[in-house]
Formats: structure tokens, C-alpha cells, sequence
């Protein structure tokens, strides 16, 4: 096959995989958004693709960007793939831990302070 070729089969590929869909049905995944796998949810009926997916969720979380890379798909399509996931019932998702806050300078010097009384 010619690299041209190989590179209209791909291009065909993701607007297959997502049943002609361009766009997820929810507006709420981030490429950090954590991806859950529901236990006990039967996988008949899925596509190839989205049965990858929730067994890539199983073990524990993945953010989105992570499955994408798994998959070998864009992140946009792995976006549809997945709401059509959490509108099925097989993932659920939770928001990544924020980033922490610097603390203010008095209370670490104050932690300094105590730890240095002790030695």
C-alpha cells in the first residue's frame, strides 16, 4: 500500500469509528478528564473501539489523552467514543485533582521552626 494511500485509509478510519459523528454528545471531557470503567456493564454490542476502551478503564482510571494514545485515535474521537460510553453506562468520569496551591510562607516557616525544635 502507498503512503498515499495509507494516509486516505486513515483519514476514513475515525469517521467510522464514531458512526459519522464529528462531535461528542456532552461538552464536559477535558484531555485530563479521568475515565472509570463500571463494573459488571456487558460488553456485547460494542464496537471494537469501545470495548478497547472501557478494558483499558478497567484495571482504574485513564485520563482521556492517555486512552487516545492507547487507542491509536485522535483525542476528538476518542471524546466521541467516550460520551457514547458514559451515555451507555460503561465509564463514568471524575475531575483530575487541581493543581495544589502554593502555601504562605509564615505557616512553612512555622512547620520549619517546629521541626528544627524538636532535632
Amino acid at each position: 500500500m502507498t503512503s498515499s494511500r495509507r494516509r486516505r485509509a486513515g483519514l476514513v478510519r475515525p469517521y467510522v469509528v464514531t458512526d459519522g459523528r464529528a462531535y461528542p454528545s456532552r461538552n464536559t471531557l477535558d484531555l485530563v478528564t479521568l475515565l472509570v470503567a463500571v463494573n459488571g456493564e456487558p460488553l456485547t454490542g460494542l464496537s471494537p473501539e469501545k470495548r478497547r476502551l472501557v478494558e483499558l478503564c478497567r484495571p482504574g482510571s485513564l485520563s482521556v489523552a492517555e486512552v487516545a494514545v492507547h487507542l491509536e485515535l485522535p483525542a476528538s474521537v476518542t471524546k466521541v467514543l467516550v460520551a457514547d460510553l458514559m451515555d451507555s453506562g460503561h465509564i463514568v468520569t471524575r475531575t483530575p485533582i487541581p493543581t495544589a496551591r502554593p502555601s504562605d510562607g509564615r505557616v512553612l516557616q512555622e512547620v520549619l521552626d517546629g521541626l528544627r525544635a524538636l532535632l
